[in-house]
């Protein structure tokens, strides 16, 4: 028997099918494993573990290397269950790399006690190298640079290749800052989530023992949705299976959809040329779906040329057909998705947490929000880091990240004045341009603040109690993590702070927030009593993902992008906006392999539906403010309409009409922000963040100030511009909401007058004014009360603008 496993060979393979079971009988030798959606992979893996452990494999010399952190706790579990109290290492890549660091920190230039940047904090680092590199960026910004050396990282390049490789203009700027941003990050004893990865790597391939060590110690390595690995993740896990090729990973190349963040779908599709002695098992039999959802999603993801093909089957009972559903616009879509959920919860059909609703982007979940609020069904949107980026638990996570790290300056800038003190942004500079020219931290410039000529008296005593107020907290960073948090509060009046200074909201209680990091300290002094650190904690929370806030214990309907959706299951899933230039996206048309990512993004979204499945698009989608016409996406041409029942827009939903408000101009255009990742591959890059960069985004509009006010119009329509007036009224003059309100009308009472709702005029349309005749409107923008015709009348009239909530105007065709 092998090393005090608790449950048998028998219960071990019981009940799996035989791809399963070869799979898990396993042991020398690489292995690839397709599996489908829904093949019980996470199953195949973890009975492997065990089965290992059983056949006298030693747990130490295993390592499953995931994505989540979610996937690593569910896979610990499972194991637990089948080998009680093995110590195999199981986590995410970046987790793995990061602790194998603090090992060889000084091979790399680091110390072991060495921080992890989140994105604000690698925000802050890379502003201050391009401002360092003397680099102005009138022509390129920060996060392009940050994107260019990002991906530089993730293909090993380093700073010194980069310069002699740069072409195009962005990548020579970038190329520029790259050396500078390195130089600042090892100075600050720092790495940014790229460097885990791309530091780990390179000293595998310049430390021949290392690599070797680490070979002989770990020969036993898995790899989970091994579709999803970049070049330097790549790279590890092949140099760490030299000696001992005992390599196993699973995957899916149909849900590869991360190439646009450094994934790289031929480590998958090229594994059995990599291994020449591989062995194969194909997952086929899917446990998830019913039979109509897995025939919707396979016809659709045969049109792609670059995978393994494989023949998905189910032993489900047939379910009801796939839906594909029109409406007349965002807003229909939005209430009769929360009109649908709500009569099924109360027919008692389902909870709101067996609802799912996948869209594209982040700006789309808004008209959703409004509609599930207004019918108060519970909702959650899925975005793990949200906590952690809160101010006030930001403020102490950089207490925090000081106490350990005294050469975090990032964190300095960020805490030296909270709570305030009088120390101003010219003091902060002027100790951080002391701090450049010494080639010191700025904590120790601020130690040294009395030698800076240009400071004031009173700005060397603000910073010298500043530096008092932290030696203090520092003599605290050995006990508990709790004591020190706890510590850090009352030492900084950081309550009081807020109590002074904080808005609380209903949805944002700054003080209760601090609370809730003191539990998580709680939590964590209680799941780490012997090996519990400040150094562990501040890892553990860096290395947080979207999908680990996902709680599938929350009674509550599920709002995220299809991005985020990647390894979770919803007994009735809604993917909306399936539009063209959305899904695919636009600009993935310009390219084969992009677009074919785009179909394995929608093939990813319809898997993770197990008993019910809704596609919709709409006719008219809100774009910058301005309703434009809507293409549906390709992709639903190439489903199979044999296993699906497609319902037209009805004619007749309740719209609402917005009478009470002028909204900020600010809500027309919305663009997506880069936010944290679902994935491991980029914590604190947002899956949900737009791969092909910040663009012009399908917006569903402001929200109306009172709900209770629709109008049922006769025909199906966006919503209407309701502001009337009599008075014809030119662009320049008078917006004052007195004027608009004391015209407005109903769109019934539009109609029944002879007058034009706003929303039937149309770029081309002919229309006739009293005084100038017939005319052609030759452009459209704006909306509601500030929608503004351009039109083209006769020679002496020429080119007329009219705001059209006013202008004498007859709609002719």
């Amino acid at each position: 028997m092998g090393w005090g496993i608790l449950c048998s060979m028998e219960s071990i393979t019981k009940n799996l099918t035989d791809a399963q079971a070869d799979a898990v009988t396993h042991i020398d030798g690489p292995l690839l494993i397709i599996a489908g959606p829904g093949s019980g992979k996470t199953r195949v893996v973890t009975h492997r573990i065990a089965h290992m452990l059983h056949q006298g494999v030693r747990p130490y010399q295993i390592a499953a290397l995931t994505f989540t952190n979610k996937a690593a706790d569910e896979m610990r579990m499972r194991v637990n269950l089948l080998a009680p109290g093995q110590p195999v290492w199981m986590g995410t890549f970046h987790r793995f790399c990061a602790q194998q660091l603090r090992r060889y920190a000084s091979m790399v230039g680091l110390n072991e006690n060495y921080s992890i940047y989140d994105m604000s904090d690698s925000k802050s680092a890379m502003k201050r190298a391009i401002a360092a590199a003397g680099i102005a960026t009138s022509h390129t910004s920060p996060e392009q640079i940050s994107s260019a050396i990002s991906k530089a990282k993730n293909r090993l390049i380093t700073p010194e290749i980069m310069q002699q490789q740069s072409g195009r203009a962005g990548d020579t700027v970038a190329a520029r800052v790259y050396p500078v941003y390195q130089q600042q990050l090892l100075l600050a004893n720092a790495v940014d989530f790229d460097d885990l990865l791309y530091h780990f790597a390179r000293l595998l391939r310049e430390n021949p023992e290392v690599r070797a060590e680490l070979d002989a110690k770990l020969k036993y390595i898995m790899v989970d949705e091994y579709q999803d690995t970049n070049l330097a993740q790549y790279a590890i896990v092949r140099a760490m299976s030299v000696d001992h090729p005992n390599l196993a990973v699973t995957g899916d190349p149909d849900q590869s959809i991360y190439g646009w963040r450094g994934a790289d779908l031929n480590n998958i599709l090229d594994f059995e040329k990599d291994y020449p002695n591989v062995k194969t098992v194909r997952l086929e039999q899917n446990y998830r779906s019913t039979p109509n959802i897995l025939a919707v999603a396979d016809q659709l993801i045969r049109h792609n040329r670059r995978r393994k093909a494989k023949e998905l089957f189910t032993e489900n009972p047939d379910g009801e057909n796939v839906i594909l559903r029109q409406y007349e616009d965002g807003y229909q879509e939005a209430d009769e998705i929360a009109d649908e959920i709500a009569a099924q919860m109360i027919a008692g059909n389902a909870e709101p947490r067996d609802f799912a609703i996948f869209c594209r982007m982040n700006a789309l979940t808004r008209s959703l929000e409004h509609a599930l609020r207004n019918r108060g069904l519970p909702y959650q949107i899925v975005n793990g880091q949200e906590f952690y980026q809160r101010k006030e638990v930001k403020d102490l996570l950089s207490y925090l990240h000081l106490i350990n790290n005294p050469a975090h300056d990032v964190a300095l800038q960020r805490v030296i004045n909270t709570p305030t003190r009088g120390i101003g942004a010219t003091t902060i500079g002027r100790l951080q341009s002391f701090a450049d020219a010494n080639r010191i931290p700025m904590l120790e410039a601020a130690r040294r603040a009395n030698e800076i000529d240009s400071l004031s008296k009173r700005a060397v005593t603000m910073v010298s109690r500043f530096v008092t107020i932290y030696d203090r907290l520092r003599k605290k960073a050995t006990a508990s993590l709790e004591d020190l948090l706890r510590y850090l509060v009352e030492e900084t009046h950081y309550v009081a702070y807020l109590e002074k200074t904080g808005i609380e909201k209903e949805d944002h209680n700054p003080v209760a927030n601090v609370d809730e990091l003191i539990s998580a300290a709680v939590e964590f002094d209680r799941m780490h009593p012997d090996d519990g650190s400040l150094d562990a904690f501040l890892e553990q929370v860096a290395l947080v993902a979207d999908t680990d806030a996902f709680e599938d214990s929350n009674n509550r309907v599920t709002l995220m992008t299809l991005h985020a959706a990647k390894g979770l299951e919803f007994p009735r899933v809604f993917v909306i906006a399936v539009e063209d230039d959305l899904l695919p996206h636009r600009r993935s048309k310009e390219d084969d392999q992009q677009l074919e990512e785009e179909r394995r993004l929608l093939f990813v979204g319809i898997t993770r539906a197990k008993q019910w499945c809704q596609l919709s698009y709409a006719k008219r989608r809100s774009v910058r403010g301005d309703i434009r016409p809507v293409i549906p996406s390709m992709f639903l041409n190439e489903l199979p309409r044999a296993d699906m029942t497609v319902q037209e827009a009805r004619a007749d939903n309740d719209f609402f009409d917005a009478v009470d408000q002028e909204y900020p101009e600010s809500w027309d255009i919305i663009q997506e922000e880069p936010d944290g990742t679902a994935a491991d591959s980029g914590p604190g890059v947002q899956l949900d963040a737009d791969p092909f960069g910040p663009d012009e985004v399908f917006e569903p509009g402001p929200e109306p100030s009172n709900p209770s006010t629709v109008d049922r119009l006769p025909s199906a329509s966006v919503i209407p511009d309701v502001y009337f007036d009599d008075a014809e009224t030119p662009v320049k003059k008078s917006k004052a909401k007195s004027k608009i309100k004391a015209g407005l009308q109903t769109a019934s009472e539009m109609l029944d007058s002879g007058r034009t709702p706003l929303n039937l005029y149309r770029e081309g349309s002919t229309v006739r004014h009293p005084e100038y005749g017939e005319g052609t409107i030759t452009s459209l923008v704006g909306r509601g009360p500030k929608k503004t015709a351009k039109i083209q009348f006769g020679e002496e009239t020429g080119e007329q603008t009219f705001r059209l909530a006013f202008a004498k105007l007859e709609l002719v065709d």
